[in-house]
């Protein structure tokens, strides 16, 4: 490299390229790859500071000042930095414009510390001419802005290693063995999504008919329903609270009354036109996209989670295609809504556009997102159609989205005429009244391009009602036919999406546009949420964890006080507030703030056992064990007898399971627990069980189990009195396939299963035997220790020596390869140059270019994975490089010098197996506390 170059610094590799092509020789640009050092962990702080800066790695007495390290990863990119930075003439740090950014340019200005004049440079697109701007407007480093997110770091370690530890000791974990974690923002969301699912199991429903019918105006048919009967409102869904009960007095039909009426205004046969109303309406355009609508609408329209939105619009917007894509602003450029209003008139007409530019007022005073609304980049905007051979599929359907929000937003209002008409008709000796709604749009405005997506509509009767309707006058006849009397019953709000729950969170205040997709990421990934299609549907554990945080934390989960947070932190940002001073009154108290140390230090006892109950009935209680939930089951005619447990499915929803949903899951026969019969071979009894990983078979000796003659079942024999002796061996057990049920699976099954694995012979080259059996991962072959996987359960019993052969003649893991491949795409990756694919592997489905895998992340449907975000994914994971390994090998011991042996040998110190365990739960329970609490601070 020639001296005297100017180094700029971005964050993103693919940003990298793009900005160097656009800089020219005179300049270098090389990327950080994001955030290159952060709070240390404990064993990173040498031994003389570690009093002072605890288990936060944070002085609290002091200003509450960070110890920050280089992590590992981004030693060689630092290294790199440093190498380039030496023959540098100026250093221009151009990462991201929001806090995130330039608390990265902060960082790596103190890392660098370099001699050279150093410049901040900014820019909210990658375009040639935006590019060139940015270097000629270049600014001082925002210290607000950095101080802002550095307390929101600081906060965010305060909160989760605080928090956490409770919950690992109260709540405990998932049944995957996640760690439980607490956050600022996370926690707020659980409770949103649970505090919703609360209504949902609250709710109680009712029931109403409505009356629709067919009517007819000189051959034009519409619909007209039933609105009123002598005089008094029909009831609607609306007139009905969540408890099944009337709001106001309307008419409730049942289904007997509704089908007489009907059958009674079809007699009638014709019915008078009462009122004629038109009224005159106006549509406006939608405001261009910020970061939560373009997720809210990506949900809708394009079925994308808020995380593959987000990566879909990053790689447009680090490809110059679009705007930086992490705002609240409404606003656009004067460049921009002069592109938009020329393609509106290029595309629709003069009207198409109002006499002056549209201007969208931003909700946010936050410093942070002093830059546009989400938009095409550049000064003239490329149509959809320009673009379509350059993007994938995903891309192609991400700009398209923006682009048209970004030209309808600039375009004329829709103007509208709503006709409501009034029917009456006596049947039944009642007079009735229907009515008819219809709207025309006599002039479509801003929806030639584009309407905004709804979300799921709760009552009957929302449907889109927006007929034709025929020219009436008041005094007009219609025939009326074809009445239909419908049932319905009152629904409770529905479940959070991914596209509500973000607008729900913006709406009050929690969280900000950077941090919604890894919100709903974080959730999903703790296990506190599961995904039901679009449905974000609470885990019994979430209401564990919720109901700690709501008894204990009170404070830190309520809504307004999380949305106080986010307003100091804004506060922070533009200057008006102090860092140490509010982290200061954040944790010891002060300014509004109970103090977190304070709620902590004051905690109390914590009944772990009544934290994880859930009363559903009298007698069965919902509680949530290390395997999942489960029913507990008191006998009320004896109370101190053990309870009975019944586990209750993982993917029953928890307003799903209603008192009469338990009392069904009680009544249930007891799944196994049957006797198959005597293996013939050594006379034990083969039992078909319910275990907790599933069915199984177990071989036991005749006379333990004691049978029911009349039911079949196996109960237990009662326990007797012996003297202590050797343990018997372990029984024999054999799991079912999956394709195998424990209540019609029979006796020759059975004992073909438990005397597996099955030999199918002999290699003639080698004479090792070949065996078929089923393993952890599904059915394999064995020869020595040569395995290969087998496609079906079944072909353990039935594959053949020769068709065993022909498997092992193929190359290792190429059937496997075939079996689990989801998704080949028929591009090749640009960095490595070798074809990008989706498999199934032992953890789940992971993207992979025979070099990289990086793992497709939890609640991402690999369908929604197209070939940019599987690109991506990869990059991501060379980004942050290899796993760091476990354990580095350590030098053997020196052997100390030998000791003299003393006169008098002293007792050896008896180690039990019980304190062993305790260790070893111990030690356990410690890494997954260490890995949580690194994990808490993300949330």
């Amino acid at each position: 490299m020639a001296d005297g170059k100017k180094l700029v610094i971005v964050e993103s590799p693919t940003k990298m390229r793009s900005i160097q092509s656009y800089l020219g020789d005179d300049y270098e640009v090389l990327s950080s790859v994001g955030h290159i050092r952060d709070l240390a962990g404990k064993r990173d702080i040498p031994e003389k500071d570690r009093a002072r800066y605890g288990k936060y790695s944070i002085d609290i007495e002091n200003g509450f000042a960070p110890y920050y390290v280089v992590s590992d990863r981004k030693t060689k990119t630092v290294a790199e930095l440093r190498r380039a930075l030496k023959s540098a003439s100026e250093l221009v740090l151009a990462t991201d414009g929001d806090r995130e950014g330039e608390a990265i340019a902060w960082h790596l200005l103190e890392t660098l510390k370099p001699k050279v004049p150093v410049k901040r440079m900014v820019f909210h697109e990658i375009t040639k001419d935006a590019i060139e701007k940015a270097v000629e407007d270049t600014r001082e480093l925002d210290t607000s802005l950095v101080d802002a997110q550095e307390t929101r770091r600081l906060l965010d370690r305060l909160y989760g290693w605080d928090v956490s530890p409770v919950l690992w000791r109260k709540v405990g974990s998932g049944s995957s063995g996640q760690a439980l974690s607490a956050g600022r923002v996370q926690s707020a969301a659980t409770r949103m999504v649970v505090d919703r699912e609360r209504e949902r199991m609250a709710f109680v429903s009712a029931n109403y008919c409505s009356i629709t019918s067919t009517a007819d105006h000189g051959g034009a048919a519409f619909s007209i329903r039933l609105a009123r009967i002598d005089g008094a409102p029909l009831a609607s869904g609306r007139d009905f609270d969540d408890e099944g009960n009337l709001k106001k007095a309307v008419v409730v039909l049942d289904e007997t009354q509704a089908t007489s009426l009907a059958s009674a205004i079809d007699h009638a046969g014709s019915a008078e036109v009462r009122a004629v109303e038109a009224k005159p309406g106006t549509r406006r355009p939608y405001a261009p996209f910020t970061t939560s609508t373009l997720q809210q609408e990506a949900g809708r329209k394009l079925g994308m989670t808020a995380k593959i939105a987000m990566s879909v619009a990053q790689s447009l917007y680090e490809r110059g295609y679009i705007t930086y894509m992490r705002t609240d602003s409404t606003s656009l450029s004067a460049q921009a809504v002069q592109a938009a209003r020329s393609q509106a008139v290029a595309l629709y007409g003069d009207r198409a556009v109002p006499a002056k530019p549209r201007v969208y007022a931003s909700k946010s005073k936050n410093a942070q997102e002093a830059h546009e609304a989400i938009r095409p980049s550049g000064d003239t905007f490329r149509t959809p159609n320009q673009v379509a051979g350059q993007l994938g599929r995903d891309e192609q359907r991400m700009y398209d989205l923006i682009w048209k929000r970004t030209v309808a937003s600039q375009m004329s209002d829709a103007k509208l005429e709503t006709t409501t008409i009034t029917f009456g008709l006596t049947a039944a000796e009642q007079q009735l009244e229907f009515t008819a709604s219809g709207t025309v749009y006599t002039f479509k405005g801003f929806l030639e391009a584009y309407e905004e997506g709804s979300d799921e509509k709760r009552f009957a009767g929302d449907e889109d009602r927006n007929q034709q309707l025929p020219q009436v006058a008041s005094g007009d006849v219609v025939a009326v036919r074809e009445s239909e009397a419908k049932s319905h019953q009152t629904s409770p709000k529905p479940r959070y999406t991914e596209a509500t729950l973000v607008k729900a969170l913006e709406e009050r205040g929690i969280g900000r546009p950077s941090t919604f997709a890894s919100i709903i990421g974080v959730i999903l990934d703790r296990g506190y949420v599961r995904k039901r299609g679009q449905a974000l549907v609470p885990t019994w554990l979430a209401f564990s964890v919720v109901r700690l945080l709501e008894r204990h934390f009170g404070a830190l989960v309520d809504y307004d006080f999380t949305a106080t947070l986010e307003e100091d932190l804004d506060r922070i940002a533009r200057g008006e507030a102090d860092r140490a001073d509010w982290l200061h009154d954040f944790y010891f108290g002060g300014e509004g703030y109970p103090g977190l140390r304070t709620i902590v230090d004051d905690l109390g006892e914590i009944d772990a056992r009544e934290l994880n109950a859930t009363r559903i009935t009298d007698v069965a209680t919902l509680r949530f064990g290390k395997y999942g939930p489960y029913l507990e089951i008191t006998d009320a005619a004896n109370p101190d007898a053990d309870p009975r447990r019944i586990n209750v499915p993982e993917d029953l929803a928890p307003d799903e399971l209603t008192s009469e949903k338990a009392q069904e899951l009680i009544d249930a026969p007891v799944a196994g627990n049957r006797v198959l019969g005597e293996n013939p071979d050594n006379g034990k009894t083969i039992i078909v069980k319910d275990g907790r990983f599933g069915p199984y078979l177990e071989e036991t000796e005749p006379e333990e189990p004691e049978v029911d003659t009349a039911t079949g079942e196996v109960t237990d024999a009662p326990a007797k009195k012996t003297t202590k002796k050797k343990a018997a061996p372990k029984p024999r057990r054999a799991s079912l396939f999956a394709s195998m049920s424990p209540d019609t699976v029979d006796l020759d099954t059975a004992l073909r299963l438990l005397n597996l694995p099955r030999t199918v012979g002999e290699d003639p080259e080698s004479g090792e035997p070949i065996t078929a059996q089923n393993g952890r991962y599904g059915p394999y072959l064995k020869k020595g220790t040569d395995s290969r996987s087998l496609e079906t359960e079944q072909q353990i019993f039935d594959l053949t020596l020769d068709e065993a052969l022909e498997i092992y003649k193929k190359p290792k893991y190429g059937a496997r390869r075939a079996a689990t491949a989801l998704k080949d795409f028929e591009k090749e990756d640009p960095t490595s140059g070798k074809a990008v694919r989706i498999r199934d592997g032992r953890f789940g489905p992971y993207v992979t270019d025979g070099e990289t895998n990086a793992t497709v992340p939890r609640g991402t449907d690999v369908a929604d994975v197209d070939f940019e975000a599987a690109v991506q994914l990869l990059a991501d994971k060379r980004a942050k490089g290899p796993a760091k390994k476990r354990g580095a090998k350590k030098a053997p011991a020196k052997k100390a010098p030998a000791k003299k042996a003393p006169t008098k040998k002293a007792p050896a110190k008896k180690t039990t197996s019980a304190s062993r365990s305790e260790a070893a739960k111990k030690a356990a329970a410690t890494r997954a506390a260490n890995k949580a609490a690194r994990a808490a601070e993300n949330g």
